[in-house]
């Protein structure tokens, strides 16, 4: 059986988070041939990609308040900017991907996500389960979701990898970001952050005190919610890793596609 890789492309190492709307469309080429030419070396090596949608779908997502929930119909053109604009990016990915020989396949989350209170439970899986087949390369991204309990709700790509992984059985997950792994606190911030080179899921109870600090709040903007659901994956599938590295870092992304051996960043297992 061929391999299984999901490999996410952090909002934050391909747009601009300075800029609204602002992709840095040079790192994304970099990305695309680094997984073009690691899919010609691993010639059966089957990919799912995900990215995040960073300045573009951050910006009116926090504006609106879309992911506290929109009940009023007055609030629901924020849910339709944010999807729109998240789609926007994911156009941009998508043609810089096909662009270097690689055939995509771009999925859309809301159009069949549901989710529960914040919880995804559901999406359509049959037709990233036929593309895989066909050889083609799915690509998801972090979206606007209907929800039962709220009305409106935003995934990202880590939610929808933990809810993909029961059903297409990836062996490993790769998050590829603007930092080297995970750390202690913020290294973009904080001089003394210390990366973390392993982490077991069964070890996030500390691994979260690190990550909240000593003020309680989350200073790694978001890193503690892609350990959390990356510890969820890892527990709902044995077997699995998952390794946070730098996208930054020229090559890394090729070298931690074709060799599962790769020490870069910070290994996660359960």
């Amino acid at each position: 059986m061929r391999e299984l890789v999901f490999l996410k492309l952090g909002g934050s190492l391909i747009t601009d988070k300075e800029s609204p709307q602002t992709a840095r469309e040079g790192v994304i080429r970099r990305a695309a041939l680094e997984i073009r030419e690691a899919l010609d070396v691993v010639q059966d090596l089957r990919l799912l990609l995900g990215h995040g949608s960073g300045s573009f779908g951050h910006d009116p997502a926090r504006k609106y308040g879309v992911q506290e929930g929109l009940l009023e119909a007055d609030d629901w053109w924020g849910y339709a900017e944010t999807a729109v604009v998240a789609a926007r990016l994911n156009q941009l990915v998508a043609d810089l991907l096909l662009a270097q020989g690689i055939p995509v396949f771009s999925s859309q989350p809301s159009a069949s996500a549901l989710c529960h209170n914040g919880q995804l439970v559901h999406l359509e899986v049959a037709p990233l389960k036929e593309a895989l087949r066909r050889r083609l390369v799915p690509v998801v991204y972090g979206d606007v979701s209907f929800d039962r309990v709220r009305g409106t709700a935003i995934i990202s790509t880590e939610q929808i990898f933990a809810y993909l992984s029961p059903h297409l059985n990836p062996r490993r997950v790769i998050l590829a970001g603007e930092v080297e792994g995970v750390f202690t606190r913020d290294p973009l911030k904080d001089s003394e952050a210390r990366l973390l080179r392993e982490i077991s899921a069964s070890d996030f109870g500390e691994v979260e005190r690190m990550l909240t600090g000593s003020h309680g709040i989350d200073v790694t903007g978001g890193m503690l919610a892609k350990v959390r659901t990356m510890c969820q994956l890892v527990e709902a599938q044995p077997g699995v890793t998952v390794r946070f590295i730098s996208g930054e870092q020229k090559g890394l992304i090729k070298s931690a596609l074709i060799d599962d051996a790769v020490q870069e960043g910070t290994l996660l297992h359960g």
